[in-house]
């Protein structure tokens, strides 16, 4: 009797495989058709797994190993209440990631939280993930609008992912939450995940910091600097042969050598390089300054002669740009800066990511279609506890701050340990290091392996700075047009169009991933524009709901925007 029912039962096993499969895909569908398309080819049959019956009645998956032992991903007496005392130890994180995907317990656990905004699973082998597919229905999961799933990610596509979608001043905590026997079958795999999470984590924080620091800054310079920025200038005419001048203490033996080529370069100097090169009879043929402080103010004291092109960045402050009877404005990257460019008036771009004004200087270099790019003063270190060239701003500005109990010596001092620092080189030609002086020459070295001109660093006392070229690097110059394009209207009816459009933005009442999915296109950028002001104000009021940042960061820019135009 039972052998006559054998085959319906096989029938009515691989009948629930295949529909369990098919559920599954259905509910992955609408969020990922390439993954769908992917899975559809897949192999089921290769025993990636083997699937156990816990006591509470759950499907368990069991990873085998190359002996054919089987090991169970989740508990065997009761894998749900397992994911619930896991997701029970988070606090407020509002980001997860789950690395292994296994029965999804813990992730249905974390999708009941009410704080939680997005889930990312990262799996690897696509044939693994079938065969998980076909054991049990994860339509809960997949079908939820918040879960990502990214199988056999590459690390650069897991860390562009973390860099568009986790947005700290919104966000709230992240946390990564392995799924330990799996990855211990896999350790290579996640432990590269892992690094390229923390890759995007570190820039994203680095980033944050600064917005958190400078975000109402920008804003406010931005708005401001419109009005200048609604003059129409004409393109800037390429140029061969730039040298870049930072400030850096090298700079004073090697002004000779930039006085005797002079006729045959086109100087760039960096606003802290100008006054030490007046100072010495040099006039550069640009200026250029990425500070949103109004510090930077004092590498203009000694003057600026008017027929020397100032490139400021639209978020620098405006007393900056009065200094300059023409300056040029470009867009560093600010999402505000991104969106005038889009919406009201073309601005060129300058790569300001290095986050220092000799990275800067390279990138404007570039855009202008330099063949050569010398390098003079860049230290990125202090040479024999040097810190600037003679000349420079903090001369004159330490010199008005001395006093008989801080004489300038101290001050200079001070200025030097106020970071911790590493002693580096050689006998007679060591140099202090500090960790943001080598992360901005390490940028620097990672932008030079792709950059088009041929950079010359010249040998200074500071930090050597590595020149690697890429391979089949073409070296062929970029002939960019430097121009901004033709306003689409006045500066003042930009603003109050995006005025109105801060004010018309959605109120938040729901998870910040539902919120996001129920803008328009044309929200979405608007409110990428107020991300760094709202990392200011999180900064301050830390305890704010998304909710209410977002609604301090709209009565902020509109009563900034009110004392411009009104």
């Amino acid at each position: 009797m039972k052998s006559a029912h054998w085959p319906d039962l096989i029938v009515g096993f691989f009948m629930d495989k295949k529909f369990s499969f098919e559920r599954n895909l259905l509910a992955l569908s609408a969020s990922d058709p390439g993954l769908c398309s992917r899975l559809s080819g897949a192999e089921t049959t290769l025993n990636r797994y083997k699937f156990l019956e816990s006591r509470s009645g759950e499907i368990i998956p069991a990873i085998m190993d190359v002996n054919g032992a089987a090991h169970p991903l989740h508990s065997l007496v009761d894998p749900r209440r397992e994911g619930e005392r896991l997701v029970s130890t988070l606090k407020d994180e509002e980001f997860l990631i789950f690395l292994g995907m296994g029965g999804g317990f813990a992730i249905e656990a974390a999708l009941e939280r009410r704080e939680t905004g997005r889930v990312l699973i990262i799996e690897y082998d696509i044939n693994g993930i079938a065969e998980l597919f076909c054991s049990r229905e994860y339509v809960k999961i997949l079908g939820d609008p918040r879960v990502n799933l990214l199988v056999d990610p590459p690390a650069e596509l897991l860390e562009q992912y973390i860099l568009e979608n986790y947005q700290p001043a919104l966000s709230g905590g992240i946390r990564a939450l392995p799924l330990r026997t799996r990855t211990t079958f896999s350790p290579q795999l996640f432990n590269q995940a892992e690094e390229a999470i923390q890759n995007a984590l570190d820039r994203l924080s680095a980033d944050y910091s600064v917005q958190a620091y400078f975000g109402t800054r920008w804003f406010s310079n931005i708005i401001r600097n419109l009005k200048r920025a609604e003059e129409q200038d004409g393109p800037v005419p390429p140029i061969r042969h730039a040298a870049i001048i930072a400030a850096g203490p090298s700079l004073d033996a090697q002004i000779p050598l930039i006085a005797e080529k002079r006729s045959s370069l086109f100087l760039i100097a960096a606003d802290t390089s100008l006054p030490v090169l007046l100072h010495r009879g040099l006039e550069p043929d640009a200026v250029i300054s990425i500070d949103c402080q109004h510090i930077s103010y004092y590498h203009f004291m000694w003057g600026l002669p008017g027929h020397i092109p100032l490139f400021l960045d639209l978020a620098s402050p405006p007393l900056v740009a009065s200094r300059s009877a023409h300056p040029r404005f470009f867009s560093g990257g600010h999402p505000l800066t991104n969106y005038i460019s889009q919406v009201w008036r073309p601005i060129p771009q300058v790569d300001t990511s290095g986050a220092n004004v000799t990275y800067a200087a390279l990138s404007l270099a570039e855009n202008l279609g330099a063949e050569r790019i010398d390098l003079y003063g860049a230290d990125f270190s202090y040479p024999q506890g040097q810190v600037y060239a003679r000349g420079a701003y903090i001369f004159p500005f330490f010199e008005k701050q001395q006093c008989r109990l801080a004489p300038m010596e101290s001050l200079f001092s001070n200025f030097l340990y106020r970071s911790p620092l590493a002693k580096l080189g050689g006998k007679d030609s060591w140099y202090y290091e500090t960790d943001t002086l080598r992360r901005y020459r390490e940028r620097l070295e990672e932008k030079l392996i792709t950059t088009n001109a041929e950079i010359c660093p010249v040998p200074g006392m500071g930090a050597p700075i590595t020149v690697r070229r890429q391979s089949g690097h073409s070296g062929r110059r970029d002939l960019k047009i430097f121009s901004s394009g033709r306003a689409r209207m006045s500066a003042e009816d930009f603003l109050s169009k995006y005025r109105e459009g801060i004010l018309s933005l959605k109120p938040m009442n729901a998870d910040l991933n539902t919120y996001l999915r129920s803008l328009e296109d044309s929200e979405r950028l608007i409110l990428a524009t107020l991300l760094p002001q709202a990392a200011a104000i999180r900064r301050r009021k830390n305890e704010l709901a998304p909710a209410e940042i977002i609604e301090r960061v709209r009565e902020y820019c509109v009563s900034e925007i009110d004392r411009v135009i009104f």
